[in-house]
C-alpha cells in the first residue's frame, strides 16, 4: 500500500563554496564517467559530512556541515547589504549542498520508491549514492525523483542535492534551498501515477452531474498485467455519493490511462461562501489483491464568464475581490511551513478577499489546499512563458497538480511579457494553451498583459483577457474584444508604510500610509475599486499585493510597500480599506493614530474607511461633522490636534452600526505579547508567531513607540525571525529588533516535544512581557 512520508528532518547542509577538484590523470576521470559519477565531493557517497569529527582514517573536509530541518532557506541567513540587488532583497546569493543519510528496510524491496520535492530554489541537481538522478531548472515547480533502481536496503544510503541560486527566476526575493516539503513515497509497482486521478464534473440537468474520471496507472514491473480501479466519490460527511470501476491491460514499464464515469444527483456545491469539497478515493486491484489507494479532492461548481455581465458562480453573480501574493514570509524568508501558509490565507479572507493570484509561479500545495477550503477564486500561474520542452513540462506539472481544485478559475500562461504584442508571443501562447487543453478543458486560459494590452496579439486567443494596470484602456479593450471576458489581473501597487502618516521619507524610504496614486499606472485602492465596480462586465480584479514581500525595494527599505499586510504580518490601514470595500458587516476604521505631541493646534488629516452610509467624527466629545460616504470612498476631516480621543461613528439608514475610537496614549512603560492564531503544532516544522506591543501605564497601545526589543524562547522552540522596521538591516534570526510604530513580531519554530512554550520580550527601562502557548 501507498506510504507518503514527510522527509523534512535530519538533513545536513553546507553553504560554503566547494572548489572543484581538478584531476591530472585519467583514472579518476574514468571513474567519474560511470554511473556513480560523483566519487569525490559532497555528492559522493563516502564524502565526510560529519558535523564535528574526531575519527582517524577519514578525510577531514574543509567545509562546515550543519544539521537543518526543512523547509530551509539559506539565503535569508545572511545580512542585507546596499551593494546587493534591490530586486532580490539586497542579499548575497550563493550555492549550497544538502545531504541526507537514510536506511530502508529489506521489506521495501520490490516496491517503487520515489522522492517528491515540492520546491527547490533555484536549480537543483539530485544524486543518490553518487549517481546523478535529476536536474531541475525551476525553483517553483514540484518534481519527482525515482530512486527505485539505486537504493540499497538495510544499509546507509546518501542523498545529495546541489542547489544553485545564481540564475534568478524573477525580480523578487528568490531565496535558496529546499524551501518546501520533501516526501518519500513508497508504492506497489502497480500504482496510480503522480497527479494520476482527474475528476471533471459537468452539470447535465437541474440537479444531475456527469462525472468523468481519468485514472493514470503506472506499471513499473517487467511483466504486463490486468488491473482494476474502483472509485468512490466521498462527501465531507464520509457518505459515498457515487462509485465507478474500470479495468484494463497495463503494459510493462508504461503508464496507461483508464476512463470511467458516474453520476451524482444534487451534490453540495463548492462556492466562495460555502466551499464544499468531495474526495475521490481510487483503489487499484491486481488479481483481486489491493495494490494501491490514492485520494484527491475536487468540487462541484459551474462557472460562467459573461463578456457583458461579468462572472457567475453556480448561476449567481460574483465579483473577484482578489489579491496577488508572493510565496515568501517576512519572518522566515522562502522557507514557510504549512501552518503559516494556511494562516496567511485566513488573514486575507478576514480582509474580505475571495480571489488569489499565484504570482508569478506555482504556489505551495498547502496554500492551494487552503484556497480550496476557504472559497477563493484562483488565477494559477506558471513561471515561464516558453514553448520549450522544459517550459511545457513545467506547465504540464502545474495543470496536472491543480486541475482537480475547484478554486482554480484561470490557467495563466504568462505575466507582463514584452512578447504579448508580437507574433512570437502569440506562437508561444498558442502552444502553451494547446498543452493545457490536452490536460484540462474546463477552465479559462488567460495571460496578465501590461504592455499595450489593447494591441496584444494574444488577445483574441485568450478565454479571458487579464489586464495589468492600464485603467484608461479597460473600456477600449472591452470594445475591441466584446465577445471575450475581461478582468484586471493586477492593479493598485500603491505603496504605504505601516504607521507612517507624514510625508514620504527619503532617509528611511517610508511611504505615507494614506491611500493615493503612486503614478498614472499605480492607482490608489479607492480609485481602482470604484472603476472596477462601475463596469459590470469586468469579472473582478486582483490587487497588488496581499503581503509586503522582500525584493522590489529601495534602500534602506528591504521590501515592497504595496501590501495590505506588512512584512511582519501587521495589518496596515490598507487592510481595513479593503475590508470596507469587500465585506458587508458594518465597520469603520480611523487613521492616523492620535499621538502627535508638539503639533498642538495643527490640522491633522483624519480619514475613516467604512462601508457605512454616513460617518460622524468626534474629538473629545465635540462633533467635527457628519459625512455622507460615497460607496468605496472614505470620510475625511481636517482636525486641529489636541490630545484626547477621536471617535468615528458609522450609520446605516440613520442608525448607528459601527464605531471606532483612537486615543492619545501615555509614554510607553512596558510590553505586551500576543500569540497569533497560527495553529502551530509540535512537529519540528511549524512556526508560532507572537506580536509584541508597546503599552503605557494604563495598558493602552502606544502606536508611535520606539525601542530595541529582545525576544527569548524556552527550549521547546527556536527563534527563526524577528522584525518590525522594514528599513532595519540585521540578520533575520537576530532576536533583538528595532521596534517601530509600537509593534514588533517574532517567529518561533517549534520542536517535536509537547508542553508549554514560553516567549519573553524585553526592552531597557520597560516592563518585560511573557506569553505562554500550549503545544
Amino acid at each position: 500500500m501507498r506510504e507518503k512520508i514527510l522527509w523534512n528532518e535530519d538533513w545536513l547542509f553546507c553553504a560554503e563554496p566547494l572548489p572543484a577538484r581538478a584531476f591530472s590523470v585519467k583514472g579518476p576521470l574514468y571513474k567519474q564517467a560511470k554511473t556513480e559519477r560523483a566519487r569525490s565531493g559532497p555528492a559522493a557517497r563516502m564524502h565526510n559530512d560529519a558535523v564535528d569529527d574526531y575519527r582517524d582514517g577519514v578525510e577531514y573536509s574543509a567545509e562546515r556541515w550543519s544539521k537543518v530541518c526543512l523547509p530551509h532557506d539559506f539565503v535569508i541567513e545572511g545580512v542585507p547589504e546596499e551593494r546587493g540587488n534591490n530586486a532580490r532583497g539586497f542579499f548575497a546569493y550563493r550555492d549550497g549542498w544538502y545531504r541526507k543519510h537514510f536506511t530502508l528496510p529489506p521489506s521495501d524491496a520490490g516496491r517503487r520508491l520515489a522522492l517528491y520535492f515540492e520546491g527547490v530554489a533555484t536549480w537543483a541537481t539530485v544524486y543518490l549514492n553518487g549517481c546523478l538522478l535529476k536536474r531541475n531548472f525551476c525553483g517553483y515547480t514540484p518534481f519527482e525523483v525515482d530512486i527505485t533502481d539505486l537504493v540499497e536496503f538495510g544499509t546507509d544510503n546518501v542523498l545529495a542535492v546541489h542547489v544553485e541560486t545564481g540564475e534568478s527566476e524573477g525580480w523578487w526575493y528568490d531565496g535558496g534551498g529546499l524551501y518546501r516539503n520533501v516526501y518519500l513515497v513508497k508504492t506497489d509497482r502497480v500504482a496510480v501515477d503522480l497527479y494520476g486521478v482527474y475528476v471533471a464534473p459537468r452539470k447535465i440537468g437541474e440537479e444531475l452531474w456527469r462525472v468523468p474520471i481519468e485514472i493514470t496507472l503506472r506499471n513499473d514491473a517487467y511483466a504486463a498485467c490486468e488491473a482494476e480501479a474502483r472509485v468512490a466519490l466521498v462527501e465531507e460527511t464520509g457518505a459515498v455519493a457515487a462509485s465507478a470501476r474500470v479495468a484494463g491491460a497495463l503494459p510493462a514499464r508504461a503508464k496507461t490511462a483508464l476512463l470511467c464515469e458516474t453520476q451524482v444527483c444534487a451534490p453540495r456545491l463548492w462556492d466562495v461562501d460555502a466551499p464544499h469539497l468531495y474526495k475521490a478515493v481510487v483503489c487499484v486491484y491486481v488479481a483481486g489483491e489491493l495494490r494501491d489507494q490514492y485520494e484527491t479532492r475536487f468540487g462541484f461548481r459551474t462557472v460562467c464568464a459573461d463578456p457583458q455581465n461579468g462572472l457567475f458562480l453556480n448561476g449567481k453573480p460574483v465579483k473577484i475581490q482578489g489579491v496577488c501574493a508572493h510565496a515568501d514570509f517576512g519572518l522566515s524568508g522562502k522557507a514557510v511551513p504549512d501552518n503559516i501558509l494556511r494562516w496567511k490565507i485566513r488573514r486575507i479572507r478576514e480582509m474580505g478577499a475571495n480571489g488569489y493570484r499565484t504570482s508569478h509561479y506555482p504556489h505551495a500545495e498547502a496554500t492551494m489546499d487552503a484556497l480550496d477550503e476557504m472559497g477563493f477564486l484562483v488565477m494559477d500561474e506558471t513561471r515561464w512563458f516558453e514553448s520549450s520542452e522544459d517550459g511545457l513540462e513545467q506547465l504540464r506539472t502545474l495543470v496536472r497538480r491543480d486541475r482537480n481544485r475547484p478554486s482554480v478559475l484561470f490557467w495563466s500562461t504568462s505575466n507582463e511579457e514584452d512578447l504579448h504584442v508580437s507574433a512570437i508571443g502569440r506562437n508561444i501562447h498558442r502552444a502553451m494553451a494547446a498543452e493545457i487543453r490536452k490536460l484540462d478543458d474546463t477552465r479559462l486560459i488567460t495571460a496578465a498583459i501590461s504592455v499595450q494590452p489593447d494591441r496584444a496579439t494574444v488577445g483574441g486567443d485568450l478565454d479571458a483577457i487579464g489586464v495589468n494596470y492600464n485603467l484608461p484602456l479597460w473600456d477600449p479593450i472591452h470594445e475591441k474584444w466584446p465577445q471575450t471576458p475581461v478582468f484586471i489581473s493586477e492593479c493598485c501597487a500603491t505603496g504605504t508604510t505601516r504607521g507612517w502618516y507624514g510625508p514620504d521619507s527619503a532617509e528611511h524610504a517610508y511611504l505615507s500610509a494614506y491611500d493615493r496614486d503612486t503614478n498614472e499606472s499605480f492607482l490608489g485602492r479607492e480609485k481602482t475599486w470604484k472603476a472596477v465596480m462601475a463596469r459590470p462586465w469586468l469579472l473582478g480584479a486582483y490587487q497588488w499585493i496581499a503581503f509586503e514581500h522582500r525584493g522590489e525595494a529601495a534602500w534602506p527599505r528591504l521590501c515592497s510597500q504595496s501590501g495590505a499586510i506588512d512584512l511582519f504580518m501587521q495589518n496596515k490601514d490598507a487592510f481595513y480599506q479593503n475590508q470596507s470595500h469587500w465585506t458587508g458587516a458594518p465597520m469603520v476604521h480611523l487613521l492616523p493614530h492620535w499621538n502627535h505631541a508638539g503639533r498642538e493646534g495643527e490640522p491633522i488629516a483624519v480619514w475613516a474607511y467604512t462601508n457605512c452610509e454616513e460617518v460622524e467624527l468626534w474629538l473629545n466629545g465635540r462633533s467635527q461633522g457628519r459625512r455622507r460616504i460615497e460607496r468605496f470612498g472614505h470620510g475625511e476631516w481636517q482636525v486641529a490636534y489636541e490630545p484626547g480621543e477621536v471617535m468615528a461613528v458609522g450609520y446605516v439608514g440613520g442608525v448607528e452600526r459601527a464605531r471606532e475610537t483612537v486615543r492619545t496614549s501615555g509614554p510607553a512603560v512596558g510590553l505586551k505579547l500576543v500569540a497569533e492564531d497560527t495553529r502551530a503544532a509540535a512537529n519540528g516544522q511549524d512556526i508560532a508567531v507572537f506580536t509584541c506591543l508597546a503599552i503605557d501605564a494604563q495598558g493602552r497601545e502606544v502606536p508611535d513607540a520606539s525601542a530595541t526589543v529582545t525576544f527569548f524562547s524556552s527550549p521547546l522552540g527556536r527563534i527563526v525571525g524577528a522584525g518590525s522596521d522594514v528599513s532595519e538591516h540585521k540578520r533575520l534570526s537576530d532576536p533583538a529588533v528595532h521596534m517601530r510604530a509600537g509593534r514588533a513580531a517574532v517567529a518561533v519554530r517549534l520542536g517535536a516535544q509537547h508542553g508549554t512554550l514560553r516567549v519573553m520580550a524585553q526592552a531597557d527601562g520597560w516592563q518585560s512581557a511573557h506569553c505562554e502557548l500550549e503545544i
